[in-house]
C-alpha cells in the first residue's frame, strides 16, 4: 500500500497542513452541534427529539451552504492556480448574493410557517409547537452564516484553511457561552429553553458575519477588489451557475434525502427514543468524519489547482489516485478506534450523559456500530465525489453519484425496514449505510474515465474588464 500512496518528499505534510485547519474547523462546527444536544437533552428526551425534528429542514438550509461553498470552491482553487484575484473576487460576489438570496426566502418560510414545516417531519404534532419558535430563529442565522461560510471556502481555496478554523472556533465559543445562559437562565438570563440555543445560534452567526467583513477589507492573501464583487458580470454569473447549480442542487437534495432518513425514524412507533438516540448519534459521527471532510476539502483545493496550472492528464490522475488511497487508508484506522469507543466510552459515559436508556442507548449502539464500521466507505466516496470529480468540474455527474444510492438504495430499504416491515434496529441501521456502499464502484468507475478533467476557468468570451 505505501507504493500505492508514494509520493515526492513533503507532498503529505503539504497535504495535512492543509487539511488538518479544515478538520479542526469542522471538528469545532461539529461539537458546537453535539453541544447544543447535550444542553437540550438536559430538558428531556421530549425537547431533544423536538429540536431534532427542527434540525431537518436546517440540515437542508445546510446543505445549500454546502453546496454553494463547493461551487464557489470549483472556480476559486482553479483561479487560484493562475493566481488570478479579480476572477476570484468576481466569484465570491456571485456566491454571496446568490447564496443569501436563497437562505433569505428559506428563512422567511420557516419563520413565518414553522409548525406547519414541523408538522410534517413527525407524527407529533406537540413536537411541532415545542420546536417553533427554534426553527424561527435558526432559519434567520443562516443568513449571515451563508456569507461567512462563502468567504472562509474562498480562503481555503488560497490555501489559507487556518482562517476558517479560527473563526468558527470563535463562533462555537460565543454559541456555547450563550446556549448556558440562556438555555438555564444563568448569570440573571431568563431561562429560554429551546429558545435560548436558536437566539445563541443567531448571535453567534451574526459575530462570524461581522468578523468576515473586517477581514476582507485587510486580507493581503486575495486582495478582495470590490468593483469586481459588487459588479462580477454576467460572464462570472453564467459560469457560477453552471457549475454551482448542479452542486447546489446535489448538495439541497442530498441533504433532503438525509433529512427523511430522519423523517423515517420520526414516523416509528418508538419514534421518541429513535430520533433521541439518532440526534446523539448522528452528531458524534459527524465528530469521526471531521478527518474525512477534511481530506476532501484538500483534495479538492490540490486537484483544482493542478487544473489550474495545467498540468496533464497523467499528472492529475496520479494525484487523485495517490489522495484517494491515502484517504481510505486513514478512514480504516478511524474506524477501529471508533468502534473501540462503543463499548469503553459510549455505553458507560456518553449515553448515560445524553440520558440513553435502554431502548435509546440499544438503537445508539446499533446505529454507532454500523455507522463506524462505514467510516472507510464514506472517506473514499466523500474525496472522489466533494474532492476528485467536483474539482475537475464534473458537477453532473458527482451529483448522479451521490444522489442515485442515496434516493435509490438507502430511501427506499431503511423505509421498508422501519415502517413495513418494523425490522430490528440493526436492520434499519444497516439500511442507512447502503448508500456508500453502492457509491463505490461507481465513483472508481467514474474517475478511470478521465472525462471529470477539465479546466473551468476557460471562457468562451473575454474576461469583462
Amino acid at each position: 500500500m505505501s507504493v500505492l500512496i508514494r509520493r515526492e518528499p513533503g507532498f503529505y505534510r503539504r497535504l495535512l497542513r492543509l487539511s488538518m485547519p479544515i478538520v479542526l474547523q469542522n471538528l469545532i462546527t461539529f461539537s458546537l452541534g453535539l453541544i447544543d444536544t447535550f444542553m437540550v437533552s438536559q430538558l428531556g428526551n421530549t425537547e431533544m427529539a423536538a429540536v431534532t425534528t427542527a434540525n431537518v429542514p436546517v440540515f437542508l438550509l445546510i446543505s445549500i451552504v454546502f453546496g454553494v461553498q463547493s461551487g464557489l470552491g470549483i472556480l476559486a482553487s482553479q483561479y487560484w492556480g493562475k493566481k488570478d484575484m479579480r476572477s476570484i473576487s468576481r466569484a465570491v460576489g456571485v456566491a454571496s448574493m446568490v447564496g443569501m438570496i436563497v437562505a433569505a426566502v428559506l428563512a422567511a418560510v420557516l419563520f413565518f410557517f414553522p409548525v406547519q414545516v414541523m408538522d410534517l417531519l413527525s407524527n407529533k404534532h406537540e413536537l411541532s409547537v415545542l420546536g417553533a419558535p427554534y426553527l424561527q430563529l435558526i432559519g434567520i442565522s443562516y443568513i449571515f452564516n451563508m456569507f461567512s461560510s462563502v468567504y472562509t471556502s474562498a480562503q481555503r481555496s488560497a490555501e489559507n484553511p487556518g482562517f476558517g478554523m479560527k473563526l468558527f472556533g470563535i463562533s462555537t465559543l460565543i454559541n456555547t457561552g450563550l446556549n448556558y445562559l440562556l438555555i438555564f437562565g444563568k448569570l440573571g438570563f431568563p431561562q429560554l429553553g429551546i429558545r435560548g440555543a436558536a437566539i445563541a445560534t443567531l448571535c453567534a452567526r451574526i459575530c462570524e458575519f461581522i468578523i468576515c467583513v473586517l477581514y476582507a477589507l485587510r486580507d493581503k492573501r486575495i486582495q478582495m477588489q470590490w468593483d469586481a464583487f459588487f459588479c462580477p458580470g454576467w460572464d462570472m454569473l453564467r459560469r457560477f451557475l453552471k457549475y454551482a447549480t448542479p452542486v447546489i442542487a446535489n448538495e439541497t437534495a442530498w441533504g433532503l434525502g438525509n433529512s427523511l432518513l430522519t423523517v423515517v425514524l420520526g414516523y416509528t412507533d418508538n419514534s421518541v427514543e429513535m430520533l433521541a438516540a439518532n440526534a446523539v448519534m448522528g452528531n458524534l459521527n459527524r465528530l469521526f468524519l471531521v478527518f474525512c471532510f477534511g481530506l476532501g476539502a484538500a483534495t479538492a483545493v490540490l486537484v483544482g489547482k493542478a487544473i489550474g496550472e495545467g498540468q496533464s492528464q497523467d499528472e492529475v490522475m496520479h494525484l487523485s489516485r495517490a489522495l484517494l488511497r491515502f484517504t481510505v487508508v486513514s478512514g480504516t484506522v478511524l474506524a477501529v478506534v471508533a468502534l473501540l469507543t462503543i463499548p469503553l466510552l459510549c455505553q458507560p459515559v456518553i449515553f448515560p450523559l445524553f440520558k440513553l436508556y435502554g431502548q435509546s442507548a440499544h438503537i445508539a449502539t446499533a446505529l454507532a456500530a454500523t455507522a463506524f464500521a462505514a467510516i472507510p466507505l464514506h472517506a473514499y466516496s466523500i474525496s472522489a465525489i466533494t474532492g476528485v470529480l467536483r474539482s475537475g468540474g464534473d458537477v453532473v455527474w458527482s451529483a448522479a453519484l451521490d444522489l442515485g444510492p442515496q434516493w435509490l438504495v438507502c430511501l427506499p430499504l431503511t423505509a421498508l425496514f422501519a415502517l413495513v416491515l418494523k425490522t430490528d434496529i440493526w436492520f434499519i441501521a444497516l439500511a442507512m449505510q447502503t448508500e456508500c456502499i453502492a457509491k463505490i464502484p461507481l465513483c472508481a468507475y467514474r474517475i478511470r474515465t478521465r472525462k471529470w478533467i477539465s479546466d473551468v476557468t476557460v471562457s468562451r468570451r473575454r474576461e469583462e474588464l
